[in-house]
């Protein structure tokens, strides 16, 4: 990829990864980009860097525009590895260059590069501003969203927001820009992208979009994906339902099986949701990555997870998905247990426990079957999913 003009002086510089499938822990079947934006002023000023491994896609861009060499300042606002494993390539070959950063991600960038006492920095916190000539950049801590040292840059004489990971989509693309794309897309990815790194952090996500509120923003280049400049409204909108974990009135089912009976239960379940007018949307754990029904989960009122009894517990896959589940920490849903045994049950008793533990509402006992449901069980189960429709509904 060439270098791309974003706004006058201030140009694109990234590089693209087209081969990216996964990114610890979710799938990513688009690729992504890492993004750096290059400020060529006064004081030429890089913003963030790209991994490692794409560092000279990185330098070659910058050399379309100016000798890298000429770079005074280095801003870094998230210390990851996958915006911040160039920075020593930068550094050879800028050693004047003053790293501007936070405390925290100081810390984080001697901690990942050791040998870095010739480093020059300048450390900044909210409010902190530096002229690079005609441009000012301004500061904003936005402390995990997603990591303590996270911070954005705004330049106002630009109306430009460069916000690292917020905002972001994992997606390889020859074109720079959300109108070159389409919202559906960006929104699909954009949402899977918040469902799988920043769902945890809603508190901190409403904490910062509050202080850039008062911003003139005509266009927001993050670290990942394309730059915003036709979507920011419904950009902006869908991150505060996120950020606020606003739900529609609907069900997502996950669930597992052995010989069929859970899948049964689940189909069960699904008739009486769709019964009292809830959408419904079925994902198998053998086929579906949690990754990928983590979008499902963002927007979903309630969550039925279903597991049959294996040696005593619930199967190995629906233990996976609780434990990301867990650590992304989706708030305020309904959620129900279900499953099918052959001696013991515990595996939906299991389930139901790791509800509980989320803090979810479970109006619904767990139903727990042995072997194979017959018609009339599966009529009751029908009966509880209308119930728990009709809840979902009021």
């Amino acid at each position: 990829m060439s270098a791309v003009e974003i706004k006058p002086g201030i140009y694109w510089v990234g590089a693209v990864d087209w081969n990216l499938r996964y990114f610890h822990g979710y799938l990513t079947p688009r690729g992504t980009s890492y993004n750096s934006y290059l400020i060529v002023d006064d004081k030429v000023t890089l913003v963030d860097t790209v991994k490692d491994y794409l560092g000279d896609d990185l330098l070659s861009n910058i050399k379309e525009i100016i000798d890298p060499s000429r770079i005074d300042y280095l801003v870094v606002n998230h210390v990851e590895m996958d915006h911040s494993g160039s920075v020593p390539e930068i550094m050879k070959v800028a050693p004047q260059a003053q790293i501007v950063t936070s405390k925290k991600g100081q810390k984080g960038l001697e901690r990942h590069f050791k040998p870095t006492a010739e480093w020059d920095y300048h450390i900044v916190e909210s409010g902190s501003k530096l002229s690079t000539g005609k441009y000012n950049l301004n500061f904003v801590q936005t402390p995990m969203v997603h990591w303590p040292d996270s911070m954005v840059t705004y330049i106002p004489e630009a109306s430009l927001l460069l916000p690292n990971d917020a905002f972001g989509q994992h997606l390889a693309s020859y074109q720079r820009f959300d109108d070159e794309i389409g919202w559906e897309i960006l929104h699909e990815e954009a949402a899977k992208y918040y469902a799988n790194i920043v769902l945890p952090y809603g508190k901190q996500v409403t904490n910062a979009l509050e202080a850039l509120s008062g911003l003139d923003i005509d266009m927001i280049a993050p670290s990942h994906g394309v730059i915003w400049r036709q979507y920011l409204g419904q950009l902006l909108e869908v991150y505060k339902q996120w950020a606020s974990h606003q739900t529609q009135k609907k069900a997502l089912i996950v669930y597992d099986t052995m010989w069929g009976a859970t899948k049964n239960i689940a189909l069960a379940l699904k008739d009486g949701l769709e019964q009292a007018g809830v959408p419904v949307v079925i994902r198998f754990l053998q086929t579906s990555h949690i990754s990928e029904i983590m979008t499902d989960v963002l927007t979903s009122k309630a969550i039925l997870l279903g597991s049959p009894t294996l040696n005593n517990g619930m199967l190995p896959t629906m233990s996976a998905f609780l434990t990301y589940l867990k650590g992304l920490r989706p708030q305020d849903r309904i959620g129900m247990a279900f499953g099918s045994y052959g001696w013991g049950g515990q595996g939906a008793k299991e389930v139901s426990e790791a509800i509980t533990s989320f803090g979810w509402e479970q109006p619904q006992e767990y139903v727990n079957m042995l072997y194979v449901p017959d018609e009339e069980e599966l009529d009751e189960v029908r009966r509880k999913g209308k119930e728990l429709g009709d809840k979902i509904l009021s």
